[in-house]
């Protein structure tokens, strides 16, 4: 086996265990709710859910799009629970999260692309648990302005949305989406205020270093306040493979970079760190 695609010793993690994972875990089996750390395969879920947090996904389970890095299915998805943004802020409220990360499968088979959803959840936990801050994982909804209004209007304290990869590997990585519309999402979003914007690209599915630092740069230059750089690990046989998995120093080198273009209030940059890693310290 190549060695650059031998799972190298700093690719552990610990098995979800301890009272607060059990505590958890029951409060999202009891009412049902869907959760990215599950759905996604996070390689942190026992770390998060041991400290009592977690990233909930809205709007169903089964994703309209077929992304070749993600461990979410794809089909067609079910009716839209309108009784989602409610139950979603009770088990926060009922978990006592201080800061909740949201985000959602994309729902391009609905006229709003689910953002009505996603507007009536961020409502529902401002007014059943006002002190739980907010950051919102979005789709890109299409680049349409009037749906990514809606999470503008609601007003958490970050919108993040993620690149994912570098421009040339776009299409192979996120089949249904466009690289400069991600970036202008992110652009747009700024523009329209003093939001906090996130986003998050992974390594090791044979992106030049160039190519990296080119990505790096593009972000900062949206105006994105927080940046954040893990390994892609292939959740399945039937996804995209790893070609490479990154040396640590790599990893350095990428957020030393990203730190001396100025501007970014956060980088995360290490081979475990996925979109909503350490997310309660980018709200500050």
């Amino acid at each position: 086996m190549d060695s650059s695609t031998s799972k190298p010793k700093w690719i552990r993690v610990k098995l979800p265990s301890g009272k607060n994972y059990k505590e958890l875990r029951g409060i999202v089996d009891k009412y049902k709710l869907n959760t990215i750390c599950q759905s996604g395969s996070c390689p942190n879920m026992g770390e998060c859910w041991g400290e009592g947090t977690a990233t909930f996904m809205i709007l169903g389970n089964i994703c309209t799009r077929s992304c070749g890095f993600c461990g979410v299915k794809t089909g067609r998805p079910a009716e839209i629970d309108w009784e989602e943004p409610e139950k979603v802020a009770r088990s926060i409220k009922l978990m006592k999260i201080k800061h909740a990360v949201l985000t959602s499968v994309d729902r391009d088979d609905l006229k709003d692309m689910g953002s009505i959803i996603w507007a009536e959840t961020i409502k529902a936990v401002r007014r059943i648990s006002p002190g739980t801050t907010m950051e919102t994982l979005i789709p890109d909804f299409q680049g349409i302005h009037r749906h990514i209004n809606r999470i503008l209007e609601a007003a958490p304290e970050v919108i993040s949305h993620n690149m994912e990869t570098v421009r040339r590997l776009t299409r192979e990585v996120r089949i249904q989406a466009k690289y400069d519309r991600s970036l202008e999402v992110l652009r747009y979003i700024k523009e329209q205020g003093q939001r906090r914007t996130k986003t998050g690209i992974m390594l090791g599915l044979g992106e030049k270093p160039s190519e990296v630092y080119e990505s790096i740069k593009e972000i900062h230059d949206a105006h994105v306040d927080v940046i954040t750089i893990g390994q892609y690990l292939q959740p399945s046989k039937k996804h995209l493979p790893v070609k490479e998995f990154i040396p640590l120093k790599q990893f350095k080198d990428y957020e030393d970079y990203a730190r001396s273009l100025g501007n970014f209030r956060h980088i995360e940059s290490s081979p475990l760190v996925r979109s909503s890693y350490h997310a309660e310290k980018h709200v500050n």
